[in-house]
């Protein structure tokens, strides 16, 4: 069943403070069109240059997920990506006048609640999503950290945290459903490491940090000296530690808090694949580097798939194009007429088909013993898919040849073997001018590419008639 793509109604704007910065920072959320993805845009910066929320443009994760483009940069971007995700849409533009989102309470509630008042709208663009049909797993062998991820009907995530410590110590974290996220997920707020407070204080960070957006557990025992700087830092008169180990009197959401905010960290980092995913993760130790680093082996593997995507064709149904149909168009005749069917045929693409049969003359010598398709014919095979599209285009095909001009990015895949069917598929790059047509093609057996290439060819009229 296809489902369609979901952005927002209309612009919703929010405001507040940059965790880091500690800058005052607004962002607006808008709809975008389809097939747009997510993008962020820094309204602040001459020409409001936009960054593409995909892992290729991930350039630091130790606070929090950042990318940059053509120097223009967006710091701790997985909240509102996990929020957006949250709500399973497709497109959006998430505008904002510096670098850093507001970090609010440290979670996606407040950036999913402004997304929903303004309600979502379908889109009229069906929703592209990977099916994971395999399992898939990345590594940190020095941290021990592992993401991977299996086949299932459905996105879902679990994710289990170790940091070792007393005050933590082992939880997990499960989303079954996206459509849980908002109430099982969404207000899952950060969370930190008392020594790792004191470093960003000590380095000029968390400007914009409070303990109202930010769990801090207590891993040490605290000197009065660095309590005076972190009730300076977070401008209270006094903090304390609380029996549960938590700074202050903050009241934990849940009992595995830290979990559950692990696991929509992985949903923001693994937003940056760029295209839904149906398949269950599970997360190992999960952090923003190794979050990234699995979303863009994924963002990867897509690409290559999508490459390399085999179309289905019924080979039972009639053709549209018989042996003795193909014959009354090209000029090309046994043992050198090389496609036996044409199956599809538009102004701007054909697709045919090639039983390769034992018989073919061309096995008595490549090779004795070990039968191979030469791939310059399976080359040759295609260009007549490409000709049967090209003299198309005129009235009296048979008056015509076809010659090659030009083969660009040959690339042969796989063998091709006795009892192999081929499948062709050529398409045009531009139109037909002046009877040259050049094409983008490709070859499939066994559901798997086989050859590829850029062709060009020119039809002339026969001499002889």
């Amino acid at each position: 069943m296809s489902i369609k793509q979901i952005t927002i109604k209309k612009e919703v704007s929010l405001e507040g403070i940059g965790l880091h910065s500690g800058n005052k920072v607004k962002l607006t959320f808008k709809p975008s069109g389809i097939n747009t993805g997510f993008k962020f845009v820094r309204s602040d910066l001459e020409g409001e240059p936009a960054i593409e929320a995909h892992a290729c443009y991930v350039t630091d994760t130790k606070r929090g997920t950042s990318l940059e483009k053509n120097g223009v940069i967006i710091n701790t971007s997985e909240h509102v990506l996990a929020a957006i995700v949250g709500l399973d849409i497709d497109n959006i533009i998430i505008e904002m006048n510096a670098s850093e989102p507001p970090i609010l309470d440290g979670s996606s509630k407040y950036f999913l609640e402004a997304l929903e008042e303004v309600g979502l709208e379908e889109q009229d663009a069906e929703r592209e999503i990977y099916e994971v049909k395999e399992i898939i797993s990345f590594k940190d062998e020095e941290t021990g950290s592992e993401i991977m991820i299996m086949p299932s009907d459905k996105y879902e995530i679990t994710t289990m945290v170790d940091f070792g410590t007393k005050i933590l110590g082992t939880q997990n974290a499960t989303l079954e459903h996206i459509s849980d996220f908002k109430n099982e997920i969404a207000a899952a707020r950060t969370f930190s490491f008392l020594h790792e407070i004191e470093m960003l204080l000590e380095n000029d960070l968390i400007k914009g940090g409070d303990l109202n957006n930010a769990i801090v557990y207590v891993d040490k025992k605290i000197s009065k000296s660095t309590m005076d700087k972190l009730s300076k830092a977070f401008n209270k008169d006094s903090i304390k530690v609380k029996p549960n180990g938590i700074l202050d009197n903050l009241t934990l959401h849940w009992a595995n808090e830290a979990a559950r905010h692990k696991l929509l960290d992985v949903i923001g980092d693994l937003a940056l694949i760029g295209t839904k995913i149906k398949g269950k993760v599970i997360a190992t130790k999960p952090g923003h580097k190794i979050n990234t680093a699995f979303a863009k082996k994924m963002m990867k593997l897509i690409k290559i798939e999508k490459r390399n995507k085999v179309p289905y064709y019924d080979l039972s149904l009639p053709p549209l194009m018989d042996i003795h149909k193909i014959m009354s168009i090209l000029p090309h005749r046994p043992p050198f007429l090389l496609i036996d069917r044409i199956i599809e045929l538009s102004e701007t693409h054909v697709v045919g088909m090639k039983n390769v049969s034992m018989n073919e003359p061309f096995f008595i010598g490549h090779f004795p013993g070990a039968p191979v398709m030469p791939g310059v014919l399976q080359v040759e095979a295609m260009a007549q898919c490409g000709g049967v599209l090209v003299l198309s285009t005129v009235p009296d095909p048979e008056n015509y040849l076809t010659y090659f001009m030009k083969m660009n990015n040959v690339k042969f895949k796989q063998k091709v073997l006795p009892g192999d069917t081929l499948i062709f598929k050529a398409e045009l790059v531009g139109p037909i001018r002046r009877g040259i047509c050049h094409m983008q093609a490709y070859g499939y057996a066994n559901n798997k590419l086989v050859v590829e290439a850029e062709l060009m060819a020119q039809i002339v009229r026969n001499p002889d008639k």
